[in-house]
């Protein structure tokens, strides 16, 4: 059974309780001016089904239909053409069962309380149900709101993914091609390592987060194929507290991070390069600290910071609403990129 099915039975509940205390409290009231306990029953067991008729028209209507501000005049109306209703209903009703001549001119001379009791029931009736209504229908809204934002969330994150791998595919099959003629042994292994790297993103593409573990292996399967683009110019340093292998990440995160950092740190200089990663926990975080060493001089950092560190901004946003997840800085010519990873 659906929630708001749930609270609907709740409420016809309570509705249920109060109309019976209201019908107890009529027939003691109507017992208390002298006349016998069953026709007070008898009174007060009619205007509590009249009453309940109602407030059920006027409740079922409220379910489809919330009036707006101008229309609350004629909800009044309504309530008080229902009170005469019912009042109506017990004047010629009641008489029916023939309780004597003393009940009827009492009837008869009660008739105006009765109106002005019922309608003040009637409406407390169409207030309150006015406002469940108009409540269950903003929650339906900002289900449905929260809903759409997760799709259209979701949406890009996929394109953002999808913008990564054609970048890194065309570089790798480029380096293949070159390789290929002098070097065949190494563009085929380029091609295996090109095709395990392939395979586990393609098993990833359903997983928003992953071990630090899994994604440190993916990484390395990364790193093991642009070690054949640039050769002995590339050197990496993993390190890893026993703590963090288990800490959550979002997956492929790290890839674009360090992609930019080879980009920045080896495409100006014809030096040997070392990229270090390290990873640890703290007070909730799982904190990764990517380095490269860059030469201000021949950098063109100050172009643009390309998909990698931009993209992966725009995917911790997404995925936990936050915006001071990752910061940067470039001291004594190394440039540091650390994100922040909250552990849920």
């Amino acid at each position: 059974m659906a929630a708001s099915q749930i609270s609907q039975s709740k409420l016809i509940g309570a509705f249920t309780v109060c109309g019976l205390v209201w019908a107890g409290l009529q027939a003691y009231i109507i017992h208390s001016f002298g006349f016998p306990w069953i026709t007070a029953v008898n009174d007060a067991g009619m205007s509590a089904l009249l009453l309940s008729c109602a407030c059920w028209l006027i409740n079922n209507n409220l379910k489809y239909y919330q009036p707006d501000k101008e229309s609350y005049v004629y909800l009044l109306i309504w309530c008080a053409a229902l009170a005469g209703a019912c009042v109506a209903g017990c004047r010629y009703i009641m008489p029916l069962f023939n309780m004597g001549q003393v009940y009827f001119n009492f009837l008869q001379q009660s008739v105006v309380i009765r109106f002005f009791t019922l309608f003040l029931a009637i409406g407390w009736m169409a207030m309150i149900s006015a406002l469940w209504y108009s409540q269950l229908d903003h929650k339906k809204t900002v289900e449905r709101k929260t809903e759409a934002e997760k799709l259209a969330r979701d949406a890009e994150l996929y394109n953002l993914r999808q913008q990564l791998q054609p970048h890194f595919l065309f570089n790798s099959l480029n380096s293949i091609n070159a390789l290929i003629g002098f070097k065949p042994e190494l563009a085929r292994k380029m091609i295996h390592q090109l095709s395990d790297f392939l395979r586990g993103t393609l098993k990833k593409d359903d997983q928003l987060l992953v071990p630090l573990t899994d994604e440190l292996a993916h990484l390395n399967l990364y790193l093991e194929i642009e070690k054949v683009r640039f050769g002995h110019r590339l050197q990496t340093e993993i390190s890893c507290d026993d703590k963090c292998g288990e800490a959550m990440l979002p997956s492929l995160l790290l890839q674009p991070l360090v992609e930019n950092a080879i980009k920045f740190g080896l495409y100006d200089t014809t030096e040997d390069v070392t990229i270090s990663v390290r990873a640890e926990t703290e007070d909730q975080y799982l904190i990764i600290m990517i380095q490269n060493p860059y030469d201000p001089k021949t950098s063109r950092r100050s172009k643009g910071t390309g998909f990698g560190l931009s993209g992966v901004q725009r995917r911790l946003y997404l995925i936990f609403a936050r915006n001071d997840l990752m910061e940067t800085h470039a001291n004594d010519n190394i440039f540091t990129t650390i994100i922040k990873i909250p552990q849920l």
